[in-house]
């Protein structure tokens, strides 16, 4: 459909808004709103532009995330890809706010690079920086 134009946000569960938002303010997002509907969500942004609702129904104390960590692979999204442009700083940043690496930095063929972290709730997080932003 050519009328799509980019994603408006990204819908994410999670147990608590409390620590999905400590966690996700280390990274540079900022609360907006929440929580809201009978879900009920909760709305973050980036100064970048990009959003994040936190579905804010998660069972508390998941020790796995059913999409990356079992053996049987369910269907569905299994993480938000961010661009950076200097994946180094990044690294840096997330070794400073005690985030811990997960997978990488990793460099691809072409010369992409990306390193991955979790959040609070085990969801995956990929930082990507393109050929050429270095």
């Amino acid at each position: 459909m050519k009328e799509i134009t980019g994603i408006n946000h990204v819908g994410i569960r999670v147990a608590s808004l409390d620590t999905a938002r400590t966690f996700y303010e280390q990274l540079g997002f900022v609360f907006i709103a929440g929580p809201l509907g009978p879900e009920p969500v909760a709305i973050m942004e980036h100064p970048s532009g990009i959003n994040i609702n936190f579905i804010l129904n998660a069972t508390p104390g998941v020790s796995q995330n059913i999409l990356m960590d079992v053996a049987e692979k369910h269907p569905g999204y299994t993480h938000i890809a961010l661009d950076v442009t200097d994946i180094k700083a990044v690294e840096a940043g997330l070794n400073e706010r005690g985030i811990e690496i997960t997978e990488g930095p990793v460099t691809l063929p072409g010369g992409g690079v990306m390193l991955f972290i979790r959040d609070q709730d085990r969801n995956v997080i990929e930082f990507h920086q393109n050929p050429g932003n270095e």
